[in-house]
């Protein structure tokens, strides 16, 4: 299962679990709200983190503070689960692989 993690924006935070997409208001609270959604989303379809075999996360451009939180988290569940992150500019569509090897 794909994970996508967006906390580019400054009003909201947006994850998707393979194809489908689910976001939630996260002002100055993105670093509070990000794992707990993620791990409310996982619940209802009935998953479970360990599930999660791909993490792709959103790069840039956008909220500095924001893109930390989202990078930051994705690095630590890959690390965790031992799996590939990658890291997507938005804007210009390209992916790069940011998982530190260990």
């Amino acid at each position: 299962m794909k994970l996508y993690i967006d906390t580019s924006d400054g009003k909201k935070i947006i994850v998707g679990v393979d194809d489908e997409k689910f976001e939630t208001e996260a002002r100055k609270e993105k670093s509070q709200k990000l794992l707990p959604f993620i791990d409310e989303l996982l619940k209802k379809q009935g998953k479970k983190i360990k599930d999660i075999t791909e993490i792709e996360v959103n790069t840039g451009p956008g909220s500095y503070t924001g893109l930390r939180v989202g990078v930051s988290v994705a690095n630590a569940i890959g690390w965790a689960l031992d799996i590939p992150v990658n890291g997507k500019d938005i804007k210009k569509g390209d992916t790069v692989e940011i998982k530190y090897e260990t």
